[in-house]
């Protein structure tokens, strides 16, 4: 699994990491002053240091350090942020034209990509693509579309999930701070269902799946009405509600319960899909076959693209015109795009994914053998969790999760926090990561809750 030029962006980035100054050095602070001279308050910033170069597994600062990365950009960058195949297709396109608008004069680029999506989501029935730009408009099309080929109006969604930043994909996630606060009324019809969340379920995990399906099934038959029910919204593994990895049966009893009603069911893959969870797609895992599924962030090894893919009676009910946008499926995008593809089967990221489970699971665990405060390790590939709590209890502990991500970020790892609570420490290293360096991110993690078990209450 180590890293090769195609891998890392080339040979000129060192793949290690490399602390020259404090972090944040004094450029960053520099730049950080301008940020909030000319940047709205209310773009967050996780870790206040200004990037200069990235690819394979590290991220270099504008005052020469070189960090670890263990978000990947939040789940976009898996080829690595400079992979030699998108770089190579993305420039070739640039040299030819940048835009001329799929709906007005269209580009081969814009079929090979969805030819790809039919191709590679799950299932063997025949399949059709619109491209976007971001995973919230995606999903927002996904029920637009649904709406239109039922006739029906109602949304179901679930506790703990994320769909995205848009007023209807507002109303679809679950997590009022710092998504939802004050930016409404949103959209009407969405109804939330309860999630089949194993450390937290009331009776037990073992219990879960069945449960938490048979509540879902009753609320909708009483509140909704299943045919009133146009569309099931569900991230096979859910993401900013803290890596929640549905209790094994439940998405497959929803899905067929769908499936007996006529809802479409919409597997959002926006961050779980594209190898991250070991195989193309999440859904994969239980051998769920969407009628829909929204895929974005590792589409295009870091260039702005989304999509809707689904059963092509489907996607076709929409009259002509109802579906589309500017800048949807740009060709430098969709050139991006079918490079990243062309490296996730040329370097087997699939096998990767697992690979850094392999690598990262048994070192987590033996960290929550050794720290109460992690309540549970979970996650499937290179999408994995600590479930930060109080010890003895499950009560979430934000303050700890918080201060072990500035412990780490002091000393050159990149992490990211998640969850409806804040009190999750999620991991999404590229994929094209070496070995050496995940082991390293590994070690600081575990320095970092050394360092703070006498400083933070509960470690």
């Amino acid at each position: 699994m180590s890293a090769t030029p195609e891998s890392s962006g080339g040979p000129s980035l060192a793949q290690q990491r490399k602390l020259v100054t404090e972090i944040p050095g004094p450029r960053s602070r520099e730049l950080m002053a301008r940020k909030q001279a000319t940047v709205a308050d209310g773009l967050p910033i996780v870790m206040p240091v200004f990037a200069r170069r990235a690819g394979g597994g590290v991220v270099e600062d504008v005052d020469g350090n070189s960090l670890i990365d263990f978000g990947s950009g939040i789940a976009v960058t898996s080829v690595g942020n400079s992979a030699e195949a998108v770089v190579r297709r993305a420039t070739e396109q640039l040299t030819r034209f940048t835009h001329t608008c799929a709906m007005v004069t269209p580009y081969e680029s814009y079929l090979e990509v969805c030819e790809e999506l039919a191709r590679l989501t799950p299932g063997d029935h025949a399949k059709k693509s619109i491209l976007l730009n971001s995973g919230a408009e995606a999903v927002e099309n996904a029920v637009k579309i649904a709406r239109y080929h039922t006739g029906r109006q109602a949304v179901v969604v679930f506790d703990h999930g994320y769909h995205g930043r848009t007023n209807l994909t507002m109303a679809l996630t679950a997590k009022n701070m710092p998504y939802k606060h004050r930016f409404g009324p949103f959209a009407p019809e969405v109804y939330r269902m309860p999630m089949a969340y194993p450390y937290r379920w009331p009776t037990g995990p073992e219990n879960c799946a069945e449960e938490a399906a048979a509540q879902v099934i009753d609320q909708i038959s009483k509140q909704i009405g299943a045919e009133n029910t146009a569309a099931i919204v569900v991230e096979p593994v859910l993401g900013e509600g803290g890596f929640i990895v549905p209790a094994r049966g439940f998405l497959p009893r929803i899905a067929e319960f769908a499936r007996e009603h006529g809802i479409v069911f919409v597997a959002d893959e926006i961050q779980s899909g594209f190898c991250r969870t070991g195989q193309w797609f999440a859904s994969e895992d239980e051998g769920l076959v969407p009628d829909v599924i929204t895929t974005a962030k590792g589409i295009a090894g870091g260039l702005p693209l989304a999509a809707v893919t689904g059963r092509a009676e489907i996607m076709d009910a929409a009259h002509v015109g109802g579906l589309g946008g500017t800048y949807g499926g740009n060709p430098v995008a969709c050139a991006a795009a079918l490079g990243a593809i062309e490296t996730m089967r040329e370097l087997d990221l699939p096998a990767r994914a697992r690979r850094i489970e392999e690598v990262m699971k048994p070192r987590l665990l033996d960290l929550a053998a050794k720290h109460p405060s992690i309540g549970e390790v979970r996650g499937r590939g290179a999408m994995l969790a600590l479930e930060l709590v109080r010890p003895g209890t499950t009560e979430p502990d934000p303050a700890a999760t918080a201060a072990l991500a500035k412990a780490c970020h002091s000393e050159g790892l990149l992490v990211l926090t998640t969850g409806t609570y804040g009190n999750v420490l999620r991991f999404l290293p590229p994929l094209v990561i070496g070995e050496e360096l995940l082991l390293e991110g590994l070690d600081v993690l575990a320095g970092a809750f050394d360092v703070l078990e006498s400083a933070v209450d509960g470690l």
